[in-house]
C-alpha cells in the first residue's frame, strides 16, 4: 500500500488513479498528523508526499519519519525549485530514509512505474538491512603493518586531445576476507598518527609506481590527497625530497575547506613544496564557503570542480553557470581546471566550451591498479579506450 500526502486534491486524485492502474492501493491525506498515525499503525510500503503542503512543513515531516524509524520508501512530489527538492532528498537520506527521488507535477505514468519497480511492489522488505563492515583500531593497525592498504589510480584526461594526462592515487584496503574495501569505510577511523603514516605510505608507493610508468614512457601527472594536518606539518617536505628533475609532476590535493583554513605554517609549507617542484590542487572546489583572498595567497596550480555541479551541468542552468564561472576563474588565474565526476561523455563538449581543461570520472574510467595505467597511457584516444574497456554504458558507476 502507498499513502499519499498532497495539499492539492486534484493532483492527489490523478496520482491515486495512476497507482490503481499500476496495481497499488493508496490512501490520501491532506494533513500530516493523520498520515503519521496511519504510518505507525499500517507500516505502508511507500509514502508519497508533496513538498508544498501549505501550513505543514514537509522537511519537518521527513524528520518525523526518521524519528519513527520508517522502513518503507519515500517519493517526493515537487512543484518547487530543483535545489529545494535536492535539499529535501539529502535531508531524508541523512536521516536513513529510503529516498526514491522526486517526480515533477504533473506526474507521468512511466516515471511513476519506474519508481514502483525500484520499490519492488509485492515483495517484503528485509527485516535486517546490509550494513557496512565496522573495523577496530587494532585491525587498521594490522592492515598498515601487513601492507594490506594498496593503491588504485583514477585516470584524468586532457579535454583537447583525449589523452591520459594524470592519475589520482586512491587508497583501498585489500582485506584478506572481505576483499577490496573503499576508503570511506576506514579512513575516518584512523588516528592522527595512523593518518600520517598512511600519507607516507601512499606518497612512497605512488612515486614508485610513477617511476615504473616513466621507464615505459608513460608520464602522467601524479596526484595524491593530503589532509590539512599533513599540510601543516614540515614532515611532508621530507616525504618528497628524494625526487629527481626527470620524475613526473607530483600534485598534492587538499580539499577547499582545509586549504582555506590553512594559516601561516601551512602557507609556508605549501610555498616550500612548490619551490621543490611540487604542485597544489584544491579538490571539491565550489562546495565550501571559501575566501578568494586565501585562494589568491596559496600557490595553487589546479582547481577541481566538485562532482555535484558537473553531474547536473546539462540539466540545470545554475549548475552550468557555476561550472562556467569556476572555469573562467581558473583560466584567468592561469591554472588547470578539472571537472570531476563525469558520468556521461555527452557533457564533454560543453565542459570544454566553458573552459575546463581536464576531466575525470567513472563514465570515463574507473580507478584501476598500477599496471593498467601503462596500457591506457599508450593509447592515442585514451578517453574512448578506457570507456570501451569497461563494457558498461557511460554513467555506470561501480
Amino acid at each position: 500500500m502507498a499513502v499519499v500526502l498532497e495539499a492539492d486534491p486534484d493532483v492527489a486524485a490523478v496520482l491515486s488513479l495512476q497507482l490503481d492502474v499500476l496495481g497499488m492501493e493508496s490512501r490520501y491525506y491532506s494533513h500530516s498528523s493523520l498520515l503519521l498515525n496511519d504510518i505507525l499503525r499500517r507500516q505502508p510500503q511507500l509514502v508519497i508526499m508533496g513538498l508544498e503542503l501549505g501550513a505543514d512543513d514537509s522537511i519537518a515531516l521527513l524528520r518525523r519519519l526518521g524519528e519513527c524509524h520508517y522502513r518503507g520508501s519515500v517519493l517526493l512530489l515537487s512543484g518547487v525549485e530543483a535545489k529545494i527538492t535536492r535539499i529535501a532528498e539529502r535531508v531524508g537520506e541523512t536521516l536513513g530514509l529510503n529516498m526514491l527521488g522526486s517526480l515533477d507535477k504533473p506526474m507521468r505514468m512511466v516515471e511513476l512505474r519506474q519508481c514502483l519497480d525500484s520499490v519492488g511492489v509485492g515483495r517484503e522488505r528485509p527485516i535486517e538491512t546490509c550494513r557496512e563492515p565496522v573495523f577496530t583500531c587494532d585491525e587498521l593497525e594490522h592492515a598498515l603493518h601487513a601492507g594490506e592498504l594498496t593503491l588504485h589510480y583514477q585516470p584524468q584526461f586532457e579535454l583537447s586531445s583525449g589523452r591520459l594526462s594524470g592519475v589520482e592515487a586512491l587508497v583501498r584496503w585489500s582485506h584478506p576476507e572481505l576483499g577490496l574495501i573503499g576508503p570511506g569505510n576506514f579512513l575516518p577511523l584512523l588516528s592522527l598518527e595512523q593518518s600520517k603514516r598512511l600519507t607516507s605510505h601512499v606518497l612512497t608507493q605512488a612515486q614508485h609506481d610513477a617511476a615504473q610508468w616513466a621507464r615505459a614512457g608513460v608520464t602522467p601527472t601524479l596526484s595524491v590527497n593530503v589532509t590539512a594536518d599533513d599540510m601543516m606539518s614540515p614532515d611532508l617536505l621530507a616525504l618528497t625530497r628524494m625526487r629527481s628533475p626527470s620524475d613526473p609532476s607530483l600534485v598534492l590535493e587538499i580539499t577547499e575547506t582545509a586549504a582555506m583554513d590553512d594559516e601561516l605554517l601551512g602557507s609556508e609549507v605549501a610555498a616550500r613544496l612548490c619551490l621543490s617542484g611540487l604542485e597544489m590542487s584544491v579538490d571539491d572546489f565550489g562546495i565550501g564557503f571559501s575566501s578568494l583572498a586565501r585562494l589568491q595567497s596559496l600557490p595553487i596550480s589546479e582547481l577541481k570542480i566538485d562532482r555535484s555541479f558537473v553531474r547536473l551541468v546539462e540539466q540545470e542552468a545554475q549548475s552550468a553557470a557555476i561550472v562556467e564561472a569556476v572555469a573562467l576563474l581558473g583560466r584567468r588565474m592561469g591554472i588547470r581546471v578539472v571537472a570531476e565526476g563525469v558520468e556521461d561523455m555527452a557533457c564533454l563538449p560543453l565542459l570544454e566550451r566553458f573552459g575546463c581543461t581536464h576531466v575525470q570520472g567513472f563514465g570515463l574510467a574507473r580507478p584501476m591498479p598500477a599496471p593498467d595505467i601503462l596500457a591506457l597511457g599508450t593509447h592515442h584516444e585514451a578517453i574512448r579506450a578506457s570507456s570501451a574497456d569497461t563494457g558498461l554504458p557511460f554513467g555506470s558507476v561501480p
